[in-house]
């Protein structure tokens, strides 16, 4: 065991025997603090002091992969040990975990995947789960989980940690379990309101507006400046703008949760000079920038929300909620006083939500759906989440689990609280594989069209952000570059693919840094290329266990693209027109985004990767299709209707005009089908009308010439009495032949074989 020790300077070490007390005589503990308090480095090793990681590992969850390594390794460094020995850490595609581990830091969602494989976590003693205010779907799902497993395992342990922020919901849910409230702040905070585009006559942007900011707090003093902006490119917009200007002694570093480890270590390490941190909201939790002691906060964030009447995933730039706030301006008081500037009003910020909505009453819920009924843990809307999300959203998650024939048919109408649904074995295997339920379809329909190496190349890429840069300073080179691998086909998914071999070629004749040089050169993130190459080792590795396999002859396009169909059939369109605008699911309205083959020479029917509500909605990353594939694939969801029946004496038969809808697109419209597919009573009917009665049948029997004959005679006769009345009744004749053809006699070829049985 590592001796521990706890820096003084941190508040939390003054909690160190009330957390020790709590801690050893309850199972559950929530500990409220701010980022910067100690608690998620120090948390560990008050567990370890008090015996815990010994009968299994102590679980450290963290929401984001920067923070797990940073974490785990501040840990180690504090226990004097070496990285993957008594503290590890494990993230996706990272592994730095041994016999020796007692600590285990590691993302919520490796976690989510470890229950896969371990139903009750039998390899932990103790799980701390760290910033559970920030709500995430992974942490709420985890917290409901081992609400459901703590009763089962009374012997393990579970420290919830928090911002102090409604610590009161976390307590409630587990029990009242007790809080014990670490101060992190050890500074005051300044706050300053810099609003920009307000006044008309103003007319900076937000560039403009960080650049003045920035200018500023150069003049307060030392200390390096944190700035905080809603995405990569904001960040890089206004990193551009800040080198341009050439401060003195300043460097500027984006931080960003994509970046790689190396890249995003440098914000961490010393230096001289004054330095400006342009990050996302990764740097706002989790993690403490050293250094800081200004802040800017351009009040807004990406956020991730559902749209229930478009059934598809918004990412719309948002005002951060005031909890956000206080935590980004927070970051500067943490080594002596700060300052923060927000670059919006007082007012502005006084209208804003308290707390950010949780990820959970925001967000499709179908991947939780589906590891929820293959871990056998019941009815959704009974599970004990810490908030239950809104039973539309779950009826929405259900319902593309049941487009992509995940689930057995439901018995007519069901409602929410019927109870869970049975998987198909389809929907089984789509449970094991670690990709969206949507991509995970279409590699399992890749094994039966042999086209599995490709669709899992472009599932792989679909999963992480795209690996291609566009750099707003050399976006025609960048352009450029990207369109050697777009074919004639008109296919952004097969572009992936080409891609993807144009690297693995490459790869196999140059060295590391020479590979690297190469993404750079064609603009690629080397990062995010080996995180594609990774997902896909793993998603192949995975497929297989499930006996998916490759092919080992190139697929044909379209057969990838049917493959890819089987999971986007609601991302289906149909030009309107000569437009370039397309009818979707659902009477949805889109537009193939700028970057994509099919934006400038549309195809009549296209899919599309997402649909995503921005300014409006956008199809992103698209092909042509062709619209009757969707008829096989989409059987359990397509709706037929039937018109202009008619007699056909050429054919023997009726035959009736079909159309196909799929979500309310005609993916099939006049097609002649045989009526009596879907009306054999009909088609009986006008078969005996036409063939047998009204004679239009050229048929080879003596019946048929002696009853015409006998007809015939009796209308001679009633013409020479001038009796109408004895003319034949058509009906009479038609209940005649009614009552002796049997009833699945609906065309000529049915009545001959029947005739010839009865000789």
């Amino acid at each position: 065991m590592p001796e521990i020790t706890y820096p003084a300077d941190l508040p939390i070490a003054e909690h160190r025997e009330s957390l020790l007390a709590t801690i050893g005589a309850h199972q559950v503990v929530i500990v409220a603090g701010e980022t910067g308090s100690g608690k998620s480095t120090q948390l560990p090793k008050l567990c370890l002091e008090l015996g815990r990681g010994v009968e299994g590992m102590i679980g450290h969850t963290q929401p984001r992969r920067v923070a797990a390594r940073t974490v785990a390794e501040r840990i180690a460094a504090e226990l004097h040990c070496e990285l993957g020995t008594a503290v590890g850490y494990a993230v996706r595609f990272t592994d730095r975990v041994s016999d020796q581990t007692l600590v285990k830091v590691m993302t919520d969602g490796l976690l989510l995947a470890e229950i896969q494989r371990d139903r009750r976590l039998l390899r932990y003693d103790t799980f701390i789960v760290d910033e559970a205010h920030e709500r995430s779907l992974n942490i709420d799902f985890l917290l409901g989980y081992l609400t459901h497993l703590l009763p089962q395992r009374p012997d393990l342990k579970l420290i919830v940690t928090s911002a102090t922020i409604d610590t009161e919901q976390f307590s409630r849910h587990f029990d009242h379990a007790p809080i014990i409230t670490v101060s992190g702040r050890a500074h005051p905070v300044e706050l300053r309101y810099r609003p920009f585009g307000v006044d008309p006559e103003d007319e900076r942007d937000q560039v403009a507006a960080i650049a003045e900011a920035v200018a500023e707090l150069s003049r307060e003093g030392p200390g390096d400046i944190l700035v905080f902006l809603s995405g990569e490119r904001e960040i890089h917009d206004a990193a551009d703008m800040l080198r341009k200007a050439e401060l003195h002694e300043t460097e500027i570093l984006p931080l960003y949760a994509r970046m790689s480890a190396v890249e995003q270590h440098r914000v961490f390490e010393p230096h001289v000079g004054r330095r400006v941190i342009l990050a996302t909201n990764v740097a706002e939790t989790s993690i403490t920038v050293p250094g800081v002691r200004y802040v800017i906060d351009a009040g807004t964030a990406r956020i991730s929300r559902y749209s229930r009447r478009l059934k598809v995933q918004r990412l719309p730039i948002e005002a951060v909620s005031q909890a956000s706030a206080n935590q980004r301006a927070g970051r500067c008081g943490r080594l002596a006083p700060g300052v923060a500037i927000r670059l919006y009003s007082d007012e502005d910020f006084s209208q804003r939500p308290a707390f950010t909505e949780p990820e959970i009453l925001r967000t499709s819920l179908a991947s939780v759906i589906l590891q929820m009924s293959a871990l056998g843990l019941g009815d959704i809307a009974s599970f004990p989440f810490v908030e239950p999300p809104d039973p539309r959203s779950i009826a929405d998650g259900i319902n593309l689990l049941d487009e992509l024939g995940a689930f057995e048919p439901a018995a007519g109408e069901r409602d929410v609280n019927d109870g869970p649904r049975r998987l198909t074995p389809l929907g089984r295997r789509l449970a094991q594989l670690p990709v969206d339920p949507r991509f995970g379809r279409m590699v399992l329909e890749s094994d039966r069209l042999g086209c599995t190496r490709e669709v899992m190349v472009i599932a792989a890429a679909l999963s992480i952000q795209d690996p291609r840069e566009r750099p707003a300073t050399r976006l025609d080179a960048a352009t450029q570059a990207h369109q050697r691998f777009a074919g004639e086909d008109g296919s952004d998914f097969m572009a992936f693919v080409r891609l993807w071999d144009h690297l693995r070629t490459q790869q196999r004749t140059l060295s590391g840094n020479q590979f690297r040089r190469l993404c750079r050169d064609e603009f690629l993130n080397y990062v995010r290329v080996r995180e594609w190459q990774d997902l896909y080792s793993q998603l192949r590795q995975i497929a297989g266990g499930i006996g998916v396999r490759l092919n080992s002859e190139p697929a044909h396009p379209d057969h990838v693209h049917q493959a890819l169909l089987a999971g986007l059939l609601s991302h289906l369109g149909m030009r309107e027109g000569e437009t370039k605008e397309f009818r979707g699911a659902r009477g949805a309205k889109f537009m193939i985004g700028r970057g994509s083959a099919q934006a400038k020479r549309p195809a009549q029917w296209v899919i599309a990767a997402e649909l995503v509500e921005t300014n409006r909605l956008c199809g992103r990353v698209a092909a042509r299709v062709q619209p009757e594939w969707a008829e096989r694939l989409g059987r359990h969801l397509v709706k037929y209707q039937h018109g202009e029946p008619e007699w056909s004496a050429e054919r023997g038969s009726s035959t009736v005009l079909e159309r196909v809808t799929l979500y309310g697109l005609p993916i099939v419209t006049n097609r002649r089908i045989q009526l009596s597919r879907v009306d054999p009573a009909l088609a009986r009917e006008m078969f005996v009308r036409h063939a047998l009665v009204e004679g239009d049948w050229a048929a080879d029997h003596a019946f048929v010439d002696h009853n015409r004959h006998l007809l015939d005679d009796v209308r001679a006769l009633a013409e020479r009495a001038r009796r109408p009345d004895l003319e034949p009744d058509p009906e009479l004749v038609i209940a005649f032949y009614d009552g002796r053809v049997p009833a699945d006699i609906t065309s000529t070829r049915h009545f001959d074989r029947w005739w010839r049985q009865q000789q």
